[in-house]
């Protein structure tokens, strides 16, 4: 069966997001001084073949731990679906 993985990355929230941090100020400068704190992330979407969605939640942790995701500084989150 084909299942879609949605996976968010996000810096953890103990550092420093220098980007998001350059978009909040730039937001304040266009007038948007209500946008209190901005963090850039990532989003990428898997096409997954496997036996169930569990699998499939299996092997878009294990792309994640292996090669989309620096756990150092990145946490994430996985959506699986049919």
């Amino acid at each position: 069966m084909n299942y879609t993985a949605h996976i968010n990355v996000m810096p953890l929230k103990e550092l420093l997001d220098p980007q998001g941090k350059a978009v909040n100020s730039s937001l304040h400068n266009l007038g948007l001084t209500n946008v209190q704190d901005v963090r850039i992330g990532k989003h990428i979407t898997l096409q997954i073949e496997a036996n169930s969605k569990q699998e499939a939640e299996q092997l878009a942790i294990e792309a994640c731990k292996k090669l989309l995701v620096n756990q150092v500084m990145e946490g994430f989150d996985i959506t699986v679906v049919e």
